[in-house]
């Protein structure tokens, strides 16, 4: 029965031209409309070829139906889901414990739509502790600071603009592709709210220096008193680091780690959107930044930008901690990288492309051709791939290495080692095809007409896929 017209649609065809820029004047048959609609996602690339995206694109087919069963609960409706609320706060905490935070019991975390809103709210916390400390200062018009390396993901930038921060970005040098521990503590003042440290950047999958970073913090405050507290973005890595280098010290073993996010979507192996975001401490999380809200049936307090958020993403999360386990995420992300290792050997063997990483810490690469490669670039390579399905995206550094163009595979749950040699049978392939080019055909400048769909500027297309 559909809920609309009763036993039966009123309508029993389609004009023969569709509406796309105005609702159609009456309704047309569900399984019309199903068919239509299926018929324009054709032309998406298939998701398991996109090795641009970090998001997962397989779950479990127990998993999907779980989700969809539970797609009209809404989270914050607390009072009428408890239980979907009390499996956000049990994956809370199994993240606190798996992080290392000093009272893994606490419910000082959240849910988020995703890391980008994950890190807005560890921003703002920051931001309101240095405001706490330096009320006197902030009303006399000192500008709070941020230090992050210029390959922080472009969510950080939109928090220092929203919220009226200075971003002070790190620049690239050399081989340094990421911030160290050095050039963070230099340009740390009076005015920094705090350090952004990256477990897995998207530029090219490699951990920054988190220890390293906060033992010069340890060593600016014991100079100068100032405390600089450390927010990891672990959008990737804190879904990686924990089950494949248990002994690498990152979190809140770390004490001068203050908040921590990662993306359930990313390695947390669940459908976009669902990002997790805690706090080590009472202190870390000011009181004042959580609001309380009566209307729905009972106290409710919340600490997030969006109000209205899914349910179904929180208990796909939790299906995947109680279906995996410690030991199956310890699997699953090592098969990942195995694949990831795999696939940068076999393209360095191709003899025309030098590696910058190798897959084996975040299972992503990057690579840029050879100095004696001429007559192609990476631009020309991620062009022809895509006409085999291959989504593999090619774009330069930012500041100081603009210099480098280089194209990054990111690979996920579902993209097995068979796949992998596809892609490398592909790219060989087209290898001579390219090598008979009088040069290079696409440069940075083209690498946005890749891409279908309106441009808002840098910031509008860059997604935190």
């Amino acid at each position: 029965m559909n809920p609309l017209f009763g036993e039966a649609d009123p309508v029993s065809g389609i004009s023969a031209v569709l509406p796309r820029t105005r609702l159609p004047e009456g309704p047309m048959p569900p399984a019309t409309v199903s068919l239509l609609i299926r018929d324009e996602l054709m032309l998406d690339g298939n998701p398991r070829l996109n090795l641009a995206t970090f998001v997962t694109t397989w779950m479990e087919p127990e998993a999907h139906a779980l989700m969809g069963d539970t797609a009209d609960r809404n989270l914050v409706d607390r009072d009428e889901y408890p239980a979907t609320a009390e499996l956000e706060q049990r994956c809370v905490q199994m993240l606190r414990h798996l992080w290392h935070a000093p009272r893994p019991g606490a419910r000082l975390g959240t849910s988020t739509i995703g890391s980008s809103e994950a890190c807005m709210l560890a921003g703002m916390a920051l931001k309101r502790r240095w405001t706490h400390r330096n009320a006197d200062r902030y009303a006399a018009g000192a500008r709070p600071n941020l230090v992050m390396g210029t390959n922080i993901q472009v969510c950080w930038k939109k928090f220092c603009n929203f919220w009226e921060v200075e971003a002070r970005l790190v620049p690239m040098e050399g081989d340094r592709f990421h911030l160290g521990a050095e050039q963070a503590a230099e340009r740390c003042d009076e005015n920094t709210i705090g350090v952004v440290a990256v477990l897995g950047s998207t530029m090219d999958g490699s951990y920054e220096p988190v220890a390293e970073i906060c033992a010069a913090l340890d060593a600016l405050e014991e100079r100068t008193g100032r405390h600089v507290p450390v927010h990891v973005d672990a959008a990737s890595g804190g879904m990686i680091a924990p089950f494949l280098e248990p002994e690498l010290e990152w979190d809140f073993r770390l004490p001068r780690v203050a908040s921590i996010n990662t993306s359930g979507h990313k390695y947390g192996l669940v459908y976009p959107g669902i990002g997790w975001v805690l706090w080590r401490d009472r202190e870390a999380l000011p009181d004042d930044l959580v609001e309380h809200v009566n209307y729905l049936g009972g106290d409710v307090p919340t600490f997030t930008l969006n109000f209205s958020r899914p349910g179904a993403h929180v208990i796909g999360q939790y299906y995947n901690f109680l279906r995996l386990g410690h030991e199956g995420f310890r699997k699953v992300q090592g098969a990942i990288r195995e694949v990831a290792v795999h696939l940068a050997e076999r393209i360095e063997a191709l003899g025309c492309f030098r590696l910058l990483t190798r897959g084996d810490q975040l299972p992503v690469f990057a690579f840029t051709t050879t100095d004696d490669v001429t007559r192609f670039n990476v631009f020309d390579v991620s062009r022809r791939l895509r006409e085999s399905g291959w989504l593999v995206p090619a774009y330069t550094f930012p500041p100081n290495r603009q210099d480098l163009q280089v194209l990054r595979v990111v690979c996920r749950n579902g993209f097995s080692l068979d796949l992998a040699d596809r892609l490398v049978d592909d790219l060989r392939n087209l290898l001579p095809w390219l090598r008979r080019q009088p040069g290079p055909i696409f440069g940075p400048e083209d690498a946005t007409s890749f891409h279908h769909g309106p441009s808002f500027g840098s910031a509008g297309r860059s997604s935190r896929t």
